[in-house]
């Protein structure tokens, strides 16, 4: 080879010996070493080398499918924040809820809009894997599990997600806001009336539509802890309660704070709702909020902090 050296040259001899072959520890060769051992013992080595391999398959499996290796919730890492924006894909809202997590995080805390495929009015499951691609760049980055918020129809998409992609084993919670998770009136209404102006997400946001009944069927026991909000105000989804999941954390905004007015457009930045984010992404478990947080929440939501 014209004097070049080997590709393992001036490594270091490590347990598997130069270039990873077997070490001669002590001058024993391989053979003299296996046949030393019983029978027993021999098929022991054998189980024990499979699992390892087996191990490994499974490590590479899992990064060829892009699905990165999720490290357990850990209170000095907390996961990335990921925010799915509603029908349309308007950021506007999410990006000041985005802001406000970060600064109260500081360092610690990643919040990221994530930008659905084209206009946000096309099939939801297309844009539930856009989210994956997001969840698997946060975790590739070394987050810990992440939170998924979904506003309106991003609730949905989270929802997509959960079931499609084991969000179970990504997410530490999903919290949705105003999401109709059992349909819209308003998508029923523009699917009959005007088909060729109700596009994929419209058409999937129909009560009793296919992909809802799908969701629909799946269980609670797969879904990661869930806190879903909602105002009595809303007028965009109708009727408001379709945003109740069963075994989830459902919270009206109007049993925490009674009389409080929220519209649909206004759950991203309204302080009632800013503060219940805040405090549930600084909590290990998922509760209720309370009539007695009422103004704490409040205030903790509309201090900046």
């Amino acid at each position: 080879m014209n004097g070049a050296s080997t590709p393992y040259a001036g490594r270091p001899p490590g347990p598997f010996g130069p270039g990873g072959g077997p070490a001669h520890h002590g001058g024993v060769r391989p053979v003299s070493w296996w046949g030393g051992l019983s029978r027993r013992r021999r098929l022991l080595v054998a189980v024990v080398a499979l699992i390892v391999v087996a191990g490994a398959v499974a490590g590479t499996v899992r990064a060829l499918a892009g699905q990165p290796a999720v490290p357990p919730a850990d209170a000095g890492r907390p996961g990335d924040v990921l925010l799915v924006p509603g029908y349309g894909g308007s950021t506007t809202a999410l990006d000041a809820l985005a802001g406000r997590i970060a600064a109260a995080g500081g360092s610690g805390w990643h919040a990221t809009v994530v930008k659905l495929a084209g206009d946000g009015t096309g099939d939801l499951q297309v844009q539930a894997s856009v989210l994956n691609g997001y969840v698997n760049q946060a975790l590739a980055r070394g987050s810990g599990p992440v939170t998924v918020i979904g506003y309106s129809a991003g609730g949905v998409v989270a929802w997509l997600w959960d079931v499609q992609y084991d969000g179970v084993a990504k997410a530490r919670r999903i919290i949705t806001l105003g999401s109709p998770l059992h349909g819209a009136d308003l998508a029923a209404v523009g699917a009959a009336d005007a088909p060729d102006a109700c596009p994929a997400a419209c058409q999937e946001l129909v009560p009793g539509s296919s992909m809802l009944n799908r969701l629909q069927g799946t269980g609670s026991a797969t879904r990661p802890p869930w806190l879903s909000l909602w105002t009595t105000d809303d007028q965009v989804v109708q009727p408001p309660d379709s945003a109740r999941l069963p075994d989830a954390v459902n919270v009206p905004l109007q049993s925490v704070c009674p009389g409080v007015s929220v519209g649909h457009g206004q759950l991203p930045t309204d302080p009632l709702v800013v503060g219940i984010v805040l405090r549930t992404l600084r909590s290990a478990a998922l509760s209720p909020p309370r009539p007695a947080d009422c103004r704490s929440l409040q205030a903790l939501g509309g201090s900046g902090s």
